[in-house]
């Protein structure tokens, strides 16, 4: 459809394309009606992509050749199957799970013919209000697994205090946060940065790009980006306990790729790398529900002038931030870190300094904790850890 008519079927349009195909009827109908959804999510973010490392979705077949160059078969792509509640029965006395067949694979197109699911659960795991189960195929391992998607309502906790910390993310610090008016920390992207880096490399050397080594190396990638998100929000959400806060101010990065007239920003050539495999829509989802376990609610803010603008006198002026990681005011006479800067505005809401839940301006306007963040780095096996400080050994 797209080479005919140059647009991106949506997944309505593959369904009515796809409903009479056989392949369709192999899986209950609604596990179907779901592969073509998930299909055509993969093609809309493909096709909407900027970025030429991005690969199309692996929908390629894989041919088999024999020691004569004949084939001898070929692989269709593993995709991810889900059931939901009307292919599913779930027996919980046995711990089974019956999953509907699709009509192809019955011996009447209405039988109630299933395959049945034996599973086992950790001591003190009970699985209950089971939502969708999901057939995901791990490449790695090279077999497929079942996973359970179950619903639970936890009640979610009084929040730890009234404090309000801000958050601003980017791309040489990942995200800078400030914490009332008495604490900041930093989070440095390097990590992100180096496997950015690292792994196209690694993908462009290889010969095929939907090889084996290639989609390791995609897998690691990806599996290396998810658990730094899940880190950083955790040691956030830690942290915010801690200093009794209950709300975070997170600056909301919609047109962030484009200036106040809406052409694309030029960030110089490593810049723009850095900046089309920016996931904060993904981290920031990761820190609301984290949060929310804690009774810390997450509110995205404008991010306007927060960069060019004072957080200690209100001064805005573009010449100020003099260094990537340099801000300084000329009227307060005071120097300190330029994300952190960002942050605090964030925190205070400028923009929304006249509503009702606006954080108080009032108390210590120091700079000291501006211009000396606490810094932690990311540990692969142990998360978030403090930088070591230099000491000077010198006589």
């Amino acid at each position: 459809m797209w080479a005919e008519t140059g647009e991106i079927p949506d997944h309505e349009e593959l369904k009515d394309e796809l409903k009479t195909h056989p392949k369709y009827k192999g899986l209950h109908s609604q596990s179907s009606q779901r592969v073509l959804e998930e299909l055509a999510e993969a093609f809309n973010s493909w096709y909407s992509s900027d970025d030429d490392r991005d690969n199309p979705p692996g929908y390629r077949k894989r041919n088999y050749y024999d020691d004569e160059g004949r084939r001898v078969h070929e692989e269709h792509p593993r995709s991810t199957v889900t059931w939901k509640q009307n292919g599913i029965r779930h027996d919980t006395k046995n711990n089974r799970v019956r999953l509907s067949k699709g009509a192809n694979h019955k011996e009447h197109p209405r039988a109630w013919e299933y395959i049945l699911v034996e599973y086992e659960t950790r001591p003190g795991v009970t699985v209950e209000n089971l939502q969708q189960v999901r057939a995901v195929y791990d490449q790695q391992r090279e077999r497929w697994e079942l996973h359970l998607v179950c619903k639970d309502e936890i009640e979610t906790p009084t929040a730890p205090g009234n404090e309000t910390a801000g958050i601003d993310l980017g791309i040489s610090n990942f995200a800078a946060v400030a914490y009332s008016t008495e604490d900041a920390d930093l989070y440095p992207g390097n990590r992100l940065k180096q496997d950015g880096y690292y792994f196209p490399k690694e993908i462009a050397t290889c010969d095929d790009s939907g090889g084996e080594r290639a989609t390791r190396l995609h897998q690691t990638w990806s599996e290396r980006r998810t658990h730094f998100f899940h880190s950083l929000a955790k040691h956030i959400v830690e942290r915010c306990v801690e200093k009794r806060v209950g709300r975070i101010n997170v600056g909301d990065l919609e047109g962030v790729r484009e200036d106040d007239d809406g052409e694309a920003k030029n960030w110089g050539k490593h810049g723009n790398l850095d900046l089309h495999g920016w996931a904060f829509d993904r981290f920031t989802n990761i820190l609301e529900y984290k949060a929310k376990v804690e009774g810390i609610t997450v509110v995205e803010v404008s991010e306007r002038d927060t960069s060019k603008t004072c957080c200690v006198c209100g001064r805005e002026d573009d010449g100020q931030r003099v260094e990537r990681g340099l801000y300084v005011c000329e009227a307060c006479d005071v120097a300190f870190n330029a994300d952190v800067n960002g942050a605090e505005n964030i925190r205070l809401d400028l923009n929304e300094s006249n509503s009702e839940s606006a954080p108080d301006l009032g108390g210590d306007r120091s700079t000291g904790w501006l211009a000396q963040p606490g810094v932690y780095l990311h540990d692969l096996s142990r998360g978030f850890q403090p930088r070591a400080e230099v000491v000077d050994c010198k006589p």
